[in-house]
């Protein structure tokens, strides 16, 4: 026969136990009682130890944890390892900083505003000169979790972070490209819609929106058509931010299919815009496709081009036009390419939206090569310096490669950079006060062409008449368009930069409605972006 003690031992290790004190009892028995139970518990869950402390302390007994339990999370500053899980926000938070404190020379943390709920909106700095811009050396960006149920992107983010910040001084490649290079990485721009959203959860709009339930890649203004959605913290804020640094190159990374997909996101003919799957391309085409596919290509699966779902399109060569996979207003690429010069595509790298955790080290394995190797795609093309006579930068010339009607301009220090393949090109530049200069240059496929251009100060317009100069800029006397009172020639005061010819870009912040036909489509284009992304 089994005495009743051991067969409650036995019991007890092996089912998680339940703690019920009788109180009959007196004190004294209820802690005598509590005693052998916490000894019996821990007796199958730990190993102990003696070890004598070389300074002569008394004994001490070391616990080592059970076999088989998960690894404690790692976040302090002196962590070597961050777990495959999904960070909330304040977990988030808090590698960000340890991180930053543990690499002051490689990181800096800022914040570019909060959320409706008060989240910040954490950017990471990785790189060699985190602090101070490297004058010559270009700004590219990552945005995640723009909508807060794909978090998959998010959770890429701060392993990009984190193996940047460990294989700098090993892998030489790295190392090359954050000495050469300024990368901003945004993890998440929608926290709070991550809050309320569900793992595991392929489908489905919850958590998608902000905490006002706007969709805030369709919250910007937008070239072919006007954009009534009111402007949202979250947007404003990297509307804002994209204002002061001049960025070359982005990706904004989604979840619920599995393509790379490249601007325009929308189309100026499209009235059941849902429906009218006709490619949009802009005047840098080439170019969009070819980042398309560094990244499609250096993913483990992407470039099969095969469809997540039988009843969801496949995409050849794992890239798309946006408008021909469906058109949208108010997109955050367009207006990084339209606005500022700043070439964003979006990537869509996950088929489900809110994956199990479990599945998160695989879609690292996957996506690591491509993320890395498209940042450098930064210093393709042309780039260089605009100076005065006397050598002096001059900040915010406009810039346009000739056939190619999306400008960009000049940072304070002169700076500019351009994303090309390889061939003859012509850049165009004007500035106040400066006669317009075309410079012919070539691109080489090995690397980057350095280009100089020295604009020389206007010269008095005598006499009655005008004519037309470079790309359709006035010139004339009078005082009229072109020409200060004093008579010094000044190109026409232009938009940040030039954009393509045809319909003007619309203000976000219009207030006027587009009817019931506007309605009809934006309703299915939500539908629709619910479903794919």
């Amino acid at each position: 026969m089994v005495c009743p003690l051991a067969r409650f031992i036995h019991s007890q290790t092996h089912r998680r136990p339940t703690m019920i004190l009788r109180t009959t009892t007196t004190p004294l028995q209820q802690q005598q009682q509590l005693q052998l139970l916490l000894l019996m518990l821990l007796l199958p869950a730990i190993t102990m130890a003696k070890t004598v402390n070389p300074t002569g302390d008394p004994l001490q007994i070391q616990i080592q944890p059970e076999r088989g339990l998960p690894e404690p999370r790692a976040y302090m500053p002196d962590a070597q390892h961050l777990d495959f899980v999904y960070h909330d926000h304040e977990e988030l938070t808090r590698f960000l900083r340890a991180t930053s404190a543990r690499y002051p020379n490689l990181t800096a943390l800022y914040s570019i505003g909060k959320s409706i709920q008060g989240r910040d909106l954490w950017v990471m700095v990785v790189s060699s000169s985190p602090y101070e811009h490297m004058v010559g050396k270009p700004d590219v960006k990552y945005v995640g979790n723009i909508h807060g149920n794909e978090p998959v992107g998010r959770e890429m983010l701060l392993h990009l972070i984190q193996y940047f910040v460990t294989s700098y001084s090993s892998d030489q490649y790295v190392k090359w490209l954050l000495d050469n290079t300024r990368i901003h990485i945004l993890p998440t721009m929608n926290p709070d819609g991550y809050a309320v959203s569900k793992e595991g959860t392929c489908d489905g709009g919850q958590g998608r929106y902000n905490a006002r339930g706007f969709d805030l890649n369709r919250n910007f203004p937008d070239y072919f058509k006007q954009n009534n959605k009111r402007g949202q913290p979250e947007t404003d804020a990297v509307k804002d931010w994209i204002s002061k640094i001049q960025f070359v190159l982005s990706g904004s990374l989604h979840g619920g299919a599995l393509v790379a997909s490249y601007p325009y996101d929308n189309t100026p003919n499209s009235m059941f815009q849902t429906y009218s799957a006709a490619p949009s391309l802009t005047p840098d085409d080439d170019v969009f496709k070819h980042l398309s596919l560094v990244y499609a290509r250096n993913h483990a699966k992407m470039s099969r081009g095969v469809a997540c779902k039988s009843a969801t399109p496949a995409f050849e060569n794992g890239i798309t036009n946006g408008a021909a996979w469906y058109p949208l207003t108010g997109g955050m690429q367009d207006y990084n390419y339209v606005w500022y010069g700043c070439m964003e595509i979006t990537l869509e790298i996950s088929c489900c939206k809110y994956p199990p955790a479990y599945e998160l080290k695989k879609y690292w394995e996957d996506n690591q090569l491509s993320m890395i190797k498209f940042l450098a795609e930064a210093h393709r093309g042309v780039q260089g310096f605009v100076f005065d006579p006397a050598g002096m930068p001059i900040e915010r010339a406009s810039i346009k490669i000739k056939g190619r009607d999306v400008g960009f301009q000049t940072t304070k220090y002169g700076e500019f950079w351009r994303i090309l393949l390889p061939g003859y090109y012509k850049v165009e530049v004007f500035a106040e006060g400066f006669a317009p200069r075309e410079v012919e240059f070539v691109i080489v496929e090995q690397h980057p062409t350095l280009l100089n251009v020295t604009l020389q100060p206007s010269k008095r317009i005598e006499g009655i008449g005008g004519a037309m100069g470079p790309a359709g800029i006035g010139v004339g006397v009078g005082p009229g368009p072109g020409v200060s009172p004093g008579g010094i020639y000044r190109p026409i005061q232009a938009p940040q930069h030039y954009r393509p010819p045809g319909p003007g870009p619309y203000a976000g912040s219009a207030t006027s409605d587009n009817g019931i036909f506007s309605t009809i489509s934006n309703g299915l284009n939500s539908l629709y972006s619910n479903i794919f992304g």
